[in-house]
């Protein structure tokens, strides 16, 4: 087993340093003085949109930028200063989207990616002088066995690991309509799973030692995203931002699985993790976008090929590949997406193979208490290349119901004979249809300090039914299973209230 201790070790002073850092020390909300009709109106606290006529986000009519405040400070003093102070928690009054002052942080996704505004967000953050910082991140420390009651490492087996991710985000306004933005995430995979990953029935996608990483999921780079974002707002409806990353995540498919509020109980990545998202980590990423309302269209120029099995280097940026995408939020709970990109040679085994991957997602987020939400994606994805085409399609939803959380997801993929490494013949292309349903749940069992991270314990079970020429290799029915201890960072609460 490897340990979960040393992660711990690095996890614990994290929140230590976030509670310091805090703006203000926690304490009883104060009373809100009674405001007056035409008091400001209350601002998102959580993905909650409060009442509120020009509400960043809401329905689509984000306020106008207030040049006269930072970063969106209510002036002290005001009753709408007291009614700030009365509903946020631990200073998060002063963060705004990462690419743009006219929305919601809420709405916060993976790489330039959005979420719906209703997304509860789990994370820490801090005021240092004019920056904001937002950290977050998670630690899954589990048994997992896959395809139980068979033997063999090629169709399977069982192991401890701690799959894992920590990200910085800082950000600062410049001027009367810039923003700034600094990305930073590692993974600490390479250590915790080793340099061929965790054992993931039907899994495919990059190498190690120079055969294919199959029924397994490759372990994330140490540095997984170093990113620098600059956002101009020409008025409240449009914004103009140029995204630079290296890695970086260029504007392909929806959120990542990783930052996915729907998938977060989930340890394991997604079957369909390269016919969608793999991109999230690039070595070399220019991207623009512009936002008019609640649509953003984007294009990117990026590294086509995946990162190699040096999960502690840098890999050389190419800046041959190039992606398209467009996003509409039509309202809090939704957010639409749907893209393409062409993709030259991603795999390091089969150089000469490009990939045109077309992609289309809707994400959809509900809250209505601390820890009472549901989350759900539908995903749709498609590889076609000179081998033909290739479709996947995915189902997940999150159902948190206070301390316990149910889940589960389901996925088609089509998978190739030489994806899945199993014989055929070389002058017929062939494609296997795999369906996978995991169930799961867990619990919150405490958290630890005050502003520490919270504890879960969790389990889940998989059932697959592949095609009948590959259960001669995997049975008729594998079945998985998996238990765990999750440390993720702390739910910015919508009120002081503990649940």
């Amino acid at each position: 087993m490897k340990p979960l201790l040393p992660l711990l070790a690095l996890w614990l002073p994290l929140a230590a340093a976030a509670q310091h850092h805090q703006h203000q020390p926690a304490q009883p909300a104060p009373t809100p003085r009674p405001a007056s009709p035409a008091a400001a109106p209350d601002t998102t606290h959580r993905g909650h949109a409060m009442p509120a006529p020009n509400h960043a986000g809401h329905q689509g009519q984000p306020p106008a930028v207030d040049h006269s405040q930072h970063a969106g400070h209510p002036m002290p003093g005001t009753a709408a200063d007291s009614s700030h102070q009365h509903m946020m928690h631990g200073g998060m009054e002063g963060m705004s989207h990462a690419y743009s002052r006219n929305l919601p942080m809420s709405r916060n996704g993976s790489g330039t990616a959005w979420q719906p505004d209703a997304t509860p967000m789990y994370m820490w953050m801090s005021h240092h002088g004019q920056w904001m910082v937002m950290n977050h991140g998670a630690i899954f420390g589990r048994y997992t066995n896959q395809n139980i009651g068979r033997s063999g490492p090629e169709r399977g087996g069982s192991t401890w690991d701690a799959p894992n991710w920590f990200m910085t985000m800082a950000q600062r306004n410049v001027g009367r309509k810039g923003l700034l933005n600094l990305t930073a995430m590692i993974s600490l995979d390479p250590l915790t799973e080793g340099g061929n990953g965790y054992p993931l029935l039907f899994q495919s996608g990059e190498a190690y030692r120079g055969r294919p990483l199959v029924d397994r999921q490759h372990p994330h780079d140490l540095f997984s995203a170093l990113s620098i974002g600059y956002t101009h707002a020409f008025s409240a409806d449009v914004d103009l931002t140029l995204y630079l990353g290296y890695p970086g995540e260029p504007a392909v498919g929806p959120t990542a699985f990783m930052h996915r509020i729907s998938a977060m109980p989930n340890p394991d990545a997604p079957l369909s993790h390269h016919w969608v998202d793999a991109t999230h980590i690039t070595f070399g990423v220019a991207s623009v976008g512009l936002r008019y309302k609640q649509f953003k269209i984007e294009g990117s120029n990026f590294t086509g090929r995946e990162p190699d099995e040096h999960r502690y280097n840098f890999d050389r940026p190419r800046a041959d590949s190039w992606a398209g995408r467009l996003q509409w939020a039509p309202t809090k709970e939704l957010v639409l997406e749907a893209g393409q990109a062409y993709i030259k040679s991603p795999e390091e085994l089969h150089p000469e193979d490009n990939v045109t991957r077309t992609t289309a997602a809707v994400l959809h987020s509900r809250q209505w208490a601390d820890y009472r939400f549901m989350a759900s994606s539908l995903i749709w994805g498609m590889n076609k290349s000179d081998h033909g085409r290739e479709h996947s399609a995915l189902a997940e939803t999150n159902l948190t119901l206070g301390r316990p959380t149910l889940y589960g997801r389901y996925e088609f993929v089509q998978k190739d004979a030489d994806e899945l490494q199993v014989p055929h013949n070389e002058e017929t292309e062939t494609s296997f249809n795999v369906h996978a349903l995991t169930l799961g749940t867990s619990y919150r069992l405490t958290q630890l300090g005050q502003k520490g991270p919270e504890l879960h314990l969790g389990a889940q079970g998989t059932v697959y039914r592949p095609d009948a020429e590959l259960r001669g290799y995997y049975g008729r029915t594998p079945v998985s299973a998996q238990v765990y201890l999750r440390l993720n960072a702390p739910l910015m609460r919508m009120s002081g209230m503990k649940i």
